[in-house]
This record gives structure tokens, C-alpha cells and sequence, in this order.
């Protein structure tokens, strides 16, 4: 295993920079997941780390070996694919062998090294079928051990569970997790799901627009994140925004309906704004309805007016659309809790949870 390094990696395609000023290192043994959305650069990152893309700018290292240039049959990676691409013409016992035969290992290093895989995934009972008689949560765990037979340096994912049902991706999420725990592989997982990257990273790398805007432990992008992009990409449902304005003497936080007083730390950090415009972002999550549910282990706490503009019904949870001023927010309750249409609501928020964005910059100030 391996630690990974990227260098300040660009890669152009024409005049357009896919990445873009790229760092980051990847620790050895890590499960680090490139999340984004569709055309932010995760994927042509992924394939500049295994080889298939060679960066315009910017050095790549396994180790304190520098395999910028080097082809992929020479950097020991492997990778799995959101298609699967197994043979259909080969077993499954032939397809999690192939990378080893090309290898011209013994035969019967073969034998033990795909016995040894096929049993990690639980597919052992699988070896003489072909792919065209299995499910596609059976075809990927071919793929996947088709990956770690060659018990690589590096292991390369690129969003390998987007192609299986809402359950199958629920299961395989915890055995791929499960599985690289135990053999505790470097790996690089590419997704545009954020419930994979908060379920499965021990750091999550968020990408927008070719570049890399925060990369930490799935708690700390969640509580703390240093952008609107990442803010409102993290979370489900995503988080409120509000405009607002810090009145004047820093004591509150003003918008259309609502009217929010600040701890007295806050008012310290918030004191450059003060008079000026700002974003507020509120998760529903960090918020209740007065009266109907509680917010736990809250030591400071503000409230707001509402009325109850939509009800999602979600069985364990209840999602409360409600206007606030002439803006819609959501507020996050556990289980089901029938609320009328129209009925005024105070709305109680956290304030330890509260996040306040520069609109100009994006960027947070709290």
C-alpha cells in the first residue's frame, strides 16, 4: 500500500481545464472519495492517479515515486468501473483471473489468489457461471474481485454502484467498506452521491469546476463547511439560504420575515459585516416546529415565524415546507407528524448550527 500525492495537477482538453491547480494526498490504507457533481473533474482525476490521463501540469507520486508519466501496467492500481466490464465470453472464475495471467503468475498461485478473492466477496459458489447468468450486484462483485486479485498498491472506483437498485447500492456500500477495512488498500472512490461519500470516506475531497474546494472526515464537511457550494452539495434536504443583512450593532440577523439574535461570540467574528448583506444557511435538520418535536441537546436557540406551506410524509421522517417572508424553507421533523396546511408555525433553529456565507465570495464567515 501506498500514499498518494497529486501536485498541483491540471489537465486541459483544448482550451478548457477539466482540473485545475489540483493537491492532495492521499494517505495509505485511506478510503478517500472525490465527490462532485457530473463534470467537475472527480473522473479525470481518478484517471490521471491510475494512468489513463496524463496531466497537463503537475506531478503525481506513489510514494516517493514520481509515475506522472508512467502507463498504468507499471503504477500496480486497479480499477472498477460504474459498467462493470466483465468478459461475457469467460467465467467468472476466468475473469477474476485474467489480470493474473497477463501477469504469467503459476497456476496454482492463480487458483489460490481467485479462491481467496471470490470468498472475500462471497461469490465462491459463482466460479463456473458466466456474467450473463448473474445479477448485476454479482457482476460487480466479480469486477471487485476481479480488482484486489492482484492485490494492487491502489485501488481505483469509479462510481461502481451507480448502475444497481437503491437496496443493492445499501449493501454494497457497507461490504466495499467492509472490505477495504480489511485489506487495508489506498483507494480512491469517485461519486456524485454525497449519502456514499458521508457513509463510506474516512475523508470526502469536494470538486466543483475542476477544482478542489474542501477535503476532510464526512463530519467536518458536513458541520463546518468552508462553502455555499459545498453547504448546500452536502445534506439531503439540502440547506436553507436565506438573505439577510447584520444589523448595524451585530446583535441580530435580518431578512424578509425573519429577525435572528446572535450569541454574543458570534457577534466578534461577524463584526466586519456588520450593516452589510449576507447568506444564512440553516440545514432542516438543525431546526424543529415549536410545540410539536424538540431539539435535543440545544443549549442556545432562536425562533422564527412560519406557516406551513407543504407537508412531505416520509414515514420516518417529516419534511415541513414552510414561508418565511416570501421564501420557502424546510424544516427536518422525526417520524409522522400530521401538520394542517396554512397553520402558523414558530420555528425553532439551533443557533451553535447556524452558517453564515459572504454572497459575494461565497465563501463562509461563520
Amino acid at each position: 500500500m501506498v500514499e498518494v500525492r497529486l501536485d498541483r495537477i491540471t489537465k486541459r482538453f483544448g482550451n478548457f481545464e477539466a482540473v485545475k491547480e489540483l493537491s492532495l494526498t492521499i494517505k495509505d490504507g485511506e478510503f478517500l472519495v472525490l465527490l462532485g457533481p457530473s463534470g467537475c473533474g472527480k473522473t479525470t482525476t481518478l484517471r490521471m492517479i491510475s494512468g489513463l490521463e496524463e496531466p497537463s501540469e503537475g506531478r503525481i507520486y506513489f510514494g516517493d515515486r514520481d509515475v506522472t508519466y508512467l502507463p498504468p501496467k507499471d503504477r500496480n492500481i486497479s480499477m472498477v468501473f460504474q459498467s462493470y466490464a466483465v468478459w461475457p465470453h469467460m467465467t467468472v472464475y476466468d475473469n477474476i483471473a485474467f489480470p493474473l495471467k497477463i501477469k504469467k503468475y503459476p497456476r496454482e498461485e492463480i487458483e489460490r489468489k481467485v479462491k481467496w478473492a471470490a470468498e472475500l466477496l462471497q461469490i465462491g459458489n459463482l466460479l463456473d457461471r458466466y456474467p450473463g447468468q448473474l445479477s448485476g450486484g454479482q457482476r460487480q462483485r466479480v469486477a471487485v474481485a476481479r480488482a484486489i486479485v492482484v492485490e494492487p498498491d491502489v485501488l481505483l472506483m469509479d462510481e461502481p454502484l451507480s448502475n444497481l437498485d437503491a437496496k443493492l447500492r445499501v449493501t454494497m456500500r457497507a461490504e466495499i467498506k467492509k472490505l477495504q477495512t480489511k485489506l487495508g488498500v489506498t483507494t480512491v472512490y469517485v461519486t456524485h452521491d454525497q449519502v456514499e461519500a458521508m457513509t463510506m470516506g474516512d475523508r470526502i475531497a469536494v470538486m466543483n469546476m475542476g477544482r478542489l474546494l474542501q477535503v476532510g472526515p464526512p463530519t467536518e464537511v458536513y458541520l463546518k463547511p468552508n462553502s455555499l457550494f459545498v453547504a448546500t452539495f452536502i445534506g439531503a434536504p439540502e440547506m436553507n439560504i436565506l438573505k439577510a443583512t447584520l444589523a448595524g450593532d451585530g446583535t441580530t440577523i435580518e431578512g424578509d420575515g425573519f429577525r435572528i439574535p446572535l450569541p454574543g461570540d458570534f457577534r466578534e467574528i461577524l463584526l466586519d459585516y456588520s450593516g452589510k448583506d449576507v447568506l444564512v444557511g440553516i440545514r432542516p435538520e438543525h431546526m424543529t416546529v415549536k410545540g410539536v418535536s424538540t431539539l435535543e441537546h440545544v443549549t442556545r436557540s432562536a425562533e422564527i415565524e412560519g406557516s406551513v406551506d407543504f407537508i412531505e410524509a416520509l414515514g420516518t421522517d417529516t419534511i415541513v415546507h414552510a414561508k418565511v417572508g416570501e421564501k420557502i424553507i424546510k424544516v427536518k421533523l422525526p417520524g409522522h407528524i400530521p401538520i394542517p396546511i396554512g397553520e402558523k408555525i414558530k420555528i425553532e433553529i439551533d443557533l451553535d448550527n447556524i452558517h453564515v456565507f459572504d454572497p459575494k465570495t461565497e465563501k463562509a464567515i461563520l
